[in-house]
């Protein structure tokens, strides 16, 4: 094995989460393509990384807004959450230290939740 490269998240409508994770997050599309009955493809990331994210609709086991436990790692979690701030992006939890850094909690449109953490703080 080499490294995690692509993780699902379970949403409801791709378009809304598209513009979410690109106009609010500041991740960048990778790939958007058709395949299947109607099914799409929306690859989305951030810049530099080598892991992805793919917004899903396709896996009936998995609802929108179902996704816990996803954490990316900033370098300035305090300056990273005014600037998403800014941008309408809802915390559920401001920047609080507790084991492992300092985390704070955000969730996409489907209510999937996303921890932000500096390392070592």
């Amino acid at each position: 094995m080499q490294f995690i490269s692509v993780v699902s998240v379970p949403v409801g409508d791709q378009d809304r989460a598209k513009s979410f994770y690109l106009d609010k997050l500041g991740f960048h599309l990778i790939a958007e393509s058709t395949f299947g009955d109607g099914l799409r493809w929306i690859q989305v990331g951030i810049p530099g990384a080598e892991t992805s994210l793919t917004l899903v609709t396709w896996f009936d086991e998995m609802a929108p807004g179902s996704l816990r436990g996803l954490v990316i790692d900033c370098d300035d979690l305090e300056q990273e959450h005014r600037t998403l701030t800014e941008r309408g992006v809802v915390f559920t939890s401001p920047p609080s230290r507790q084991p492992g850094g300092v985390f704070a909690v955000l969730s996409d449109p489907d209510g999937n939740r996303i921890s932000l953490r500096q390392a070592g703080s």
